[in-house]
């Protein structure tokens, strides 16, 4: 037996982005057929489980095995001129043939004394052995079909008896046998018949309409039972599917009718001529040739197997295959043949020199045939859904030879080859899962094209799924050379106890001595890893050489506020308010020293005093803050503070003031120190503010400020005016 690739059994050699998954595979039987067609050829073909039946035109009957081979000492010179029909029993113990000699012979597979030889001296063109004959004595029966429907059983004696069951208009064509052995489905050059064996009456004709120019004498009737009950015909170009139906009992009552009707529930037409028709499963598998002009010179068309579904009276083409059978060119509709294992879904294509068997994709042919059309995503699915329970029901529904790894690998190869790797990447992620092995054994193929990147962000990371810790340091060392953004970014998610921290702190620390570019990402990196290592004082070098505000997380996660006292300025420069905060909250040194410590930077000094006296209610600092609102925030702090501390020398206070000439602040400083008179000429002279001026005398209610403040509007009418005008 050799299997062929489908292109060998299709009418369009050339491949297609867009080629329809086929329904069927196709294997040519080779073996002894070789030698078989060498000397003759095919003319008609019986297949059981068991074995096949090839008649030739030569009258032998060869009995070979599903491989084409064979069986030893079954080749049976039966006739003189070709076997038109074979029919083999249910058990596959006896064969009949009948043949254009007259003779009808059955024989025994098993035993010479049942063998059988009939002379009838005219055409015999079908035979049908009882299907129970192998049970002998009242199944010791067959049907022959010439110009009569005639039936021979044994008589009481074990003499054969013909008997004529129905009279036929020309030669009875063709003939089928239901399984169960009740009815006989028969055809004559007007139609075809159903006879009730066990009734021994026939259901009626079913009449077959002819074409113009398309005599059905031209063509063999084929017929098959898909059961007991459905029996489909093909004929000429038409299909017709009948149900065998039993009549109610009203029907029966009222008229001399035989139990059961021949229904036609299904009529076809098609645009072929069919050469041979079966089922598989709820839809048909019809052999026919293209209908194509007569020409003297032409060849015949391919023969096409077609897969069709029928409903009512109208059927769409679920595929069609044409078929490059050995000498097609020469033939018609007439020479081909198929017959079916229905148990198996296994049809033979019969030509004069040539069989196939064609089959039905099942799941691990489907999947194939997409994997080697780059469909991955959809064998992928068929997976997943068999998995699920919910596969094909054509062949086998668990896959035996795919699985979604294995399909998972190949489409991942696929991936790479085509330079889609991050699509790779994702890949790995659905097939792979938490299988350690299956991800250690195919991470090197993203290595081998320095595309680790892709992958890296699917990879197990998780205790239940960890892997061999060179695999992380692989991915980290790719992205040290290519990618300085992603190692930095994983070397903040990863997990350190997933790879040799030190290996990779020496791998960055040689990278660095030869990198121009990123320096600052790779210092960044080296802070972290330092500190996975518990380096604190290289990680906290690192931090303060980048001045990156992490330095604090490290601080605080790792306890290090000793490290501030020595390096207080650095740290205000980096982020002072991280840094008070720091210094506030924990407290690692005491405020006296920071105030020391700062005291060279005022900025400084100022920004950790303001915060300290927001926590701190004793005024221990007001007096440096003083001069600190003077320089960095007077506008908004400097009186109010003044106002409101008790903890401060006024006499320092005030000259601060006058040495920068804060006139508000000395006006309330001087009144606060009994200098009224001073007070009221700033405000009068400095600030010319007569509303202020009269608001400080109310304040005070002192006669002589008073006296003062008339004094010095008498000779000014604006300021005489608005003051009479107040009071």
């Amino acid at each position: 037996m050799s299997e062929h690739s489908l292109n060998d059994y299709t009418s369009d050699p050339e491949s297609s982005e867009d080629e329809i998954e086929p329904k069927l595979k196709y294997v040519r039987l080779s073996n002894d057929l070789k030698s078989i067609f060498h000397k003759s050829s095919a003319t008609c073909i019986a297949v059981h489980p068991k074995f096949i039946c090839l008649g030739s035109h030569c009258g032998y009957i060869h009995i070979l095995d599903h491989q084409g081979n064979s069986i030893q000492g079954k080749q049976l010179k039966a006739h003189t001129v070709s076997i038109n029909h074979i029919s083999i029993d249910a058990n596959g113990e006896f064969i009949a043939t009948c043949s254009d000699d007259g003779r009808v012979f059955v024989h025994s597979l098993f035993s010479k004394e049942n063998n059988l030889t009939l002379n009838l001296g005219r055409l015999v063109k079908t035979i049908a052995l009882d299907p129970c004959y192998y049970k002998g004595g009242a199944n010791r029966r067959f049907i022959t079909g010439d110009n009569n429907l005639t039936l021979y059983e044994r008589t009481f004696l074990g003499n054969l008896k013909p008997v004529v069951l129905c009279e036929s208009e020309g030669l009875v064509r063709s003939m089928c046998w239901t399984s169960n052995g009740n009815f006989l489905a028969w055809s004559s050059n007007v139609g075809v018949r159903v006879y009730d064996i066990n009734s021994r009456c026939s259901l009626g004709l079913i009449k077959w309409e002819e074409h113009s120019g398309m005599s059905t004498e031209r063509f063999r009737c084929n017929l098959r039972w898909a059961d007991e009950k459905t029996l489909l015909i093909g004929w000429v170009d038409t299909v017709r599917v009948c149900i065998i139906r039993k009549r109610s009992a009203i029907e029966l009552a009222n008229r001399d009718l035989p139990e059961y009707l021949v229904d036609p529930v299904s009529t076809v037409q098609t645009e072929f001529f069919i050469s041979g028709i079966a089922p598989l499963d709820q839809q048909l598998v019809l052999l026919g040739i293209p209908k194509v002009p007569e020409a003297e010179d032409s060849q015949s068309p391919r023969p096409q197997l077609y897969i069709v579904e029928y409903r009512d009276n109208d059927c769409v083409d679920v595929c069609a295959d044409s078929l490059s059978l050995r000498d097609y060119q020469e033939y018609g509709v007439n020479d081909y043949h198929l017959d079916v294992l229905l148990g198996e879904n296994q049809f033979f294509v019969v030509a004069p020199k040539d069989v196939v068997v064609a089959s039905p994709y099942d799941l691990d042919d489907r999947i194939q045939w997409l994997i080697e059309h780059s469909k991955f995503e959809d064998a992928l699915d068929i997976l997943r859904r068999s998995e699920n329970g919910n596969g094909s029901n054509v062949g086998n529904t668990v896959p035996q030879r795919h699985t979604v790894q294995t399909v998972g690998i190949e489409y991942l190869d696929h991936l790479l080859r085509e330079g889609q790797y991050d699509e790779a990447g994702r890949l790995c992620l659905r097939i792979f899962e938490k299988d350690a092995q299956l991800w250690e054994d195919q991470i090197y193929k993203f290595a081998s094209v320095h595309r680790l990147r892709s992958v890296s962000p699917y990879i197990p990371r998780t205790s239940d799924c960890k892997l061999n810790p060179h695999i992380y340091e692989m991915i980290l060392y790719e992205y040290l050379k290519l990618d300085a953004q992603g190692f930095l970014d994983l070397v903040k998610e990863w997990d350190p106890a997933l790879y040799n921290v030190c290996a990779v702190i020496n791998a960055v620390l040689e990278h660095l001595l030869n990198c121009e570019v990123n320096k600052n990402l790779y210092v960044e990196a080296l802070a972290i890893l330092y500190s996975y290592e518990k380096m604190y004082d290289k990680s906290l070098s690192m931090y303060l050489k980048l001045k990156h505000k992490d330095v604090f997380t490290l601080i605080e996660k790792h306890n290090l506020y000793s490290v501030i006292e020595d390096m207080l300025t650095t740290f205000m420069d980096l982020d002072y308010k991280k840094t008070i905060a720091l210094l506030l909250d924990k407290q690692p040194i005491p405020s006296g020293i920071v105030v020391e410590k700062l005291k060279s930077n005022k900025l400084h000094l100022y920004r950790f005093l303001d915060e300290y006296d927001k926590k701190n209610i004793k005024g221990k600092y007001h007096r440096e803050l003083i001069s600190l609102y003077a320089i960095f925030d007077r506008e908004n702090k400097l009186l109010p503070f003044l106002k409101k501390s008790e903890h401060y020398p006024i006499q320092e206070a005030l000259n601060i003031c006058q040495k920068e000439k804060y006139y508000p602040e000395m006006v309330y400083l001087l009144g606060r120190m009994g200098d009224t008179k001073e007070a009221l000429e700033l405000i009068i002279n400095e600030l010319k503010d007569m509303q202020h001026a009269i608001s400080f005398c109310q304040e005070h209610d002192d006669q002589d400020l008073w006296e003062d403040l008339i004094n010095n509007c008498v000779d000014k009418p604006g300021k005489w005016f608005y003051l009479v005008k107040f009071i």
